[in-house]
């Protein structure tokens, strides 16, 4: 008997593992996970964008627009960084972050100073804006590279049907 064909790649395996974990996110308009891997495809971080631990998701607001204080970005920890702030207490040195979205300036400054080396995302729909051209630059300039992932299957459907396994 041979082994089986069509499983997942390493690069679907761990942006699915991002994306799933997107979906613990409060956030009304965008749900985004990261996942952080070291050199041995061991997952050594996750995080999703939400509010801190100890703030109550119905306590704060949601708002895009509005004042600054009445609005999520004051408040809301990214991704990126609360899959940092959530590893599993290694260096994260040669580490590689997956992530829905691409990071923001204020992420990708965080990925630099914890040693990520490599930063594989499946968005990058706000390439213009200077955030994330300030993003660029900096990860450009310490040495992280970044690649669109690369997937062979356009979706993946998780079921909890126990008579599915």
């Amino acid at each position: 008997m041979k082994k089986r064909e069509g499983y997942i790649t390493w690069d679907e395996y761990f942006m699915g593992v991002a994306l799933l974990s997107a979906r613990r996110s409060k956030d009304p308009n965008t749900q985004v996970g990261a996942c952080i891997v070291n050199t041995k495809n061991k997952i050594v971080g996750a995080g999703y964008n939400g509010l801190p631990a100890g703030c109550s998701d119905d306590e704060f607001p949601w708002a895009k627009t509005g004042d600054f204080l009445e609005t999520k970005y004051p408040y809301i920890c990214h991704a990126e960084l609360n899959a940092i702030l959530n590893n599993i207490g290694m260096d994260l040195h040669g580490c590689k972050i997956y992530t829905a979205l691409f990071p923001c300036n204020e992420c990708s400054k965080a990925i630099i100073q914890s040693g990520i080396t490599e930063v594989i995302y499946l968005s990058d729909k706000y390439a213009g804006n200077d955030v994330f051209i300030a993003s660029k630059k900096m990860l450009d300039t310490a040495g992280v590279t970044y690649r669109k992932v690369e997937a062979r299957i356009p979706e993946l459907t998780i079921s909890y049907r126990e008579n599915d396994v």
